[in-house]
């Protein structure tokens, strides 16, 4: 494997687009079956997750299940003119259309938007991680600048595809406390401040 981050990229998203449909599915809900059974996840009250997108794992079941369950979910939305990620409680699947770059957003008013300070649990995506907890995104910095702001948890999913030996990593990139793939559960510090 490259050791430079454009190179980790490319490889990763043909190792991940290649999965097939039927293949993903499967993965899907062992992951989904790993993050319902997860303290954090039980505890936490207000979650921030993510719309999935093309080959990401998929995420529609599980923010179902968080809303049916009466958790507050948050979805991230590109604001553009910051070029930051602004956060938007969701109360139905209805409320998320596509957005940049056809990512599905939240389409809700400007009430509904939500600190990262008050997120229990942030879900996070990516393209390529690695045993140390390090993530490689695609590239934009988006979720980098606002896991600075904190968090009391940070679990990334990722399919065991998407795993590599190791990721460059800069002062700026935060690593995350939990890696979870259809295969295991990669831990890499503890999460000090329990929910």
């Amino acid at each position: 494997m490259p050791a430079d981050k454009a190179s980790i990229r490319k490889i990763v998203l043909s190792r991940r687009n290649a999965l097939s449909v039927e293949i993903r599915k499967v993965k899907d809900l062992k992951i989904k079956e790993k993050i319902l059974a997860l303290p954090e996840f039980r505890a936490a009250h207000k979650i921030l997750l993510y719309a999935s997108f093309r080959s990401e794992v998929d995420t529609l079941d599980l923010l179902k299940y968080c809303v049916d369950y009466g958790k507050i979910i948050v979805l991230p939305k590109v604001d553009r003119d910051n070029d930051e990620l602004a956060l938007y409680r969701i109360e139905d699947m209805n409320e998320v259309v596509a957005g940049y770059m056809g990512i599905p957003e939240p389409q809700v008013h400007e009430g509904r938007r939500m600190p990262v300070e008050e997120m229990d649990l942030i879900i996070v995506p990516g393209v390529a991680f690695d045993g140390h907890c390090n993530r490689l995104g695609y590239g934009k910095g988006f979720y980098d600048k606002l896991l600075t702001r904190g968090a009391k948890a940070k679990i990334a999913i990722a399919y065991e595809e998407q795993i590599v030996e190791y990721i460059p990593s800069e002062p700026y990139d935060i690593k995350m406390d939990k890696i979870i793939t259809d295969k295991r559960i990669i831990e890499c510090s503890e999460i000090t401040e329990r929910l």
